[in-house]
């Protein structure tokens, strides 16, 4: 992200007593009953979770993402007190970097009938960024086969930092991969509005298909399919610096994404085929360099960004709500930001007007949002556990 996971400790306390100050002056408030945050597991401590999930496979098991290199599996059940290890990849994942790890895990839509993963993670000699498909052991459900392993794609990586990293399987069955710029700041080598590499875009490809020497296939619709301009047939969108989550909501299939800002704004974007994000010409909704003037024909504004100048800093994506424990939050997206662990919860039904509620502030960098198999929300602390919102009981 941005470069923190080292050194949010030193700067997280300075960040809490701040505000946000964001692109809509009048939010509406959510009149909702106290929402309070419960850990989820808490039997279970984990060493820098940034990813959590389940299969899809009717199996009523969490997965957990440790940047280090481990995937946990346990049964989505509070009172867990064991986690089995299901993937172990420390000895192969480059963790060197504040931002380079294990970074992203996604489940095939058929995982119940073959078994298949993905992973994204970063790796060295030389620096690059990993995507693999694995599967799942045949005599233990609990076990991956770690000798399974086939890559899919890899791409160099110029710096250590703004790796991207979330995988997700969108609602065609195509597997979207989030590039960061490639790193260092203000994007020096231009890739974010350069298609002829894969950095600084969000990717789909087809996994269950190969073309030529490719261990996957283009989607016939993605945007830039038989260009003659050199152009990377894998980009689904471009323009973006460092996604760093983002997720289809359940219901509509609309595709968001937090972009993580340099110096200025965190975005939130909804993401369409073939279009333009701005990066490295717009930070959120104004020119980057220089300030003054640019030309933003072309490209995509977000649906809502904030600024930094309250202290707040690297916003997490979250994810839609559609369960049903917190009806108060139903339509609106949640997601924070991991420097000062504020919640909100957006609502864009009138994308001309959107409204954003702050939910709460968390006593901890939040690294990530999950769903469990209700579609009810867990997120990931820094600071090694699981959690749920819920409401407060009354008194």
């Amino acid at each position: 992200m941005k470069g923190f996971f080292l050194y949010w400790f030193l700067i997280i306390s300075l960040f809490l007593i701040n505000g946000c100050v964001q692109e809509n002056p009048d939010p509406e408030p959510i009149e909702n009953e106290t929402l309070q945050l419960v850990e989820a597991f808490p039997n279970l401590p984990f060493n820098r979770p940034l990813e959590i999930l389940h299969a899809g496979d009717d199996s009523d098991r969490i997965f957990v993402v440790e940047q280090r290199g481990v995937i946990s599996v346990f049964p989505n059940q509070a009172e867990a007190e064991e986690k089995g290890t299901f993937l172990n990849l420390v000895n192969q994942v480059n963790d060197s970097g504040n931002e380079e790890g294990l970074l992203g895990l996604a489940f095939h839509p058929e995982y119940a009938d073959n078994g298949f993963f993905y992973v994204n993670y970063t790796a060295s000699n030389p620096a690059r960024t990993v995507i693999s498909r694995f599967r799942v052991s045949p005599s233990d459900p609990d076990k991956a086969d770690a000798q399974s392993e086939t890559v899919l794609l890899e791409i160099e990586q110029p710096f250590t930092n703004h790796n991207g990293g979330k995988l997700a399987f969108g609602p065609e069955g195509y597997l979207y991969i989030a590039v960061g710029d490639g790193g260092s700041g203000g994007d020096p080598q231009g890739n974010g509005q350069n298609r002829e590499t894969l950095l600084g875009s969000l990717l789909r490809i087809d996994v269950d298909a190969q073309a030529g020497d490719l261990n996957y296939a283009i989607p016939e619709d993605n945007p830039f399919v038989g260009n003659g301009e050199g152009f990377r047939e894998e980009i689904f969108a471009y323009g973006l610096r460092n996604v760093w989550k983002f997720s289809f909501d359940t219901e509509s299939n609309l595709l968001w994404a937090a972009d993580v800002g340099q110096n200025r704004y965190e975005e939130i974007s909804l993401i369409e085929n073939g279009g333009n994000y701005g990066w490295n010409t717009m930070e959120g909704f104004e020119c980057f360099e220089p300030a003054s003037a640019c030309e933003t024909e072309g490209l995509e504004l977000p649906v809502w960004a904030y600024d930094h100048s309250e202290g707040d800093g690297s916003v997490t994506g979250g994810y839609v709500y559609r369960g049903s424990a917190l009806p108060d939050l139903a339509g609106r997206y949640i997601y924070a930001d991991f420097i000062s662990g504020k919640i909100w919860a957006l609502d864009v039904t009138d994308r001309s007007n959107p409204t954003n509620t702050e939910l709460m502030l968390a006593p901890f960098p939040v690294a990530a949002f999950g769903l469990d198999p209700s579609n009810e929300l867990l997120i990931c602390g820094f600071d090694g556990k699981i959690y749920r919102l819920e409401y407060q009981a009354a008194d």
